[in-house]
């Protein structure tokens, strides 16, 4: 790491050079009005503060790494707040995507093994894995609805009730049915047409056909676009639209 960040003791403002470069390299943080981009600044500080980073095989984390990480993690909690982050500490940088090495035994007693090719990946209270060049180009993937970051961070949102549900916790049953019974809809309705599409020479999906395996997956692929592409996400998914604005947006005074 570089002096700034390996100095630090408690939050204190991120250097300005520092922050200008974050907001240089992913334009929808920059597109944020001025009193967002200011609580942003503030929220990767403690952020920054409050979480420990690893780079992987000989990746180096720098203050730059670190900082553009941070200001895409926060994104997602700018009006939850951090609070919804405190289930972990650590997170993991590799330089590309990784393969894991996975086992599984079915119902028969048969152990499956294969390689499954990581981007990232959250665990349910533990570390986040990312990699460098997926993040360093979020600011182009952007049009896409792609981010990786904002996309680990909100299966850790998803799992704030220890479900993988593509359902955050919500205030109260009445709420949770209704998020669920809309997510739901929007999942399968998503999932029949990158199925028409791949199969069948259907029109190619704008939302990555990575959220058609499971809900749980389309919860965080809307979430990265909804965040970095915001007009094009209102036109896919209004309904999602109506679903995220009250829970991501400011909180009613």
């Amino acid at each position: 790491m570089f002096g700034w960040l390996q100095r630090r003791a408690s939050a204190r403002p991120i250097p300005d050079a520092l922050w200008q470069q974050a907001l240089a390299r992913y334009p929808f943080l920059a597109a944020r009005p001025d009193g967002e981009r200011t609580r942003l600044r503030e929220l990767a500080s403690q952020f920054l503060a409050g979480k420990e980073f690893h780079g992987a095989q000989g990746f180096v984390i720098t203050d730059d790494v670190a900082v553009s990480i941070a200001a895409q993690a926060v994104l997602p909690v700018l009006h939850l707040g951090l609070k919804w982050y405190d289930d972990f500490v650590g997170i993991v940088v590799h330089h590309g995507q990784v393969v894991a090495r996975r086992t599984a035994t079915d119902e028969a007693g048969v152990v499956h093994q294969w390689d499954d090719v990581l981007a990232g990946e959250a665990m349910d209270r533990g570390p986040v894995m990312l990699n460098w060049s997926d993040v360093q180009d979020a600011g182009a993937t952007a049009q896409h609805g792609y981010n990786l970051v904002i996309h680990e961070f909100a299966h850790k949102i998803d799992l704030r009730d220890g479900r993988a549900d593509g359902c955050p916790p919500l205030p109260s049953p009445a709420a949770r049915r209704q998020w669920s019974s809309t997510m739901e809809a929007e999942y399968r309705a998503f999932r029949e047409r990158v199925i028409v599409a791949e199969r069948f020479g259907g029109e190619p999906q704008w939302l990555d056909a990575y959220g058609a395996t499971a809900i749980d997956e389309f919860f965080a692929v809307a979430c990265e676009a909804y965040f970095v592409n915001r007009a094009r996400f209102a036109q896919e998914f209004p309904a999602l639209l109506g679903l995220f604005d009250p829970f991501f947006g400011p909180r009613p005074r």
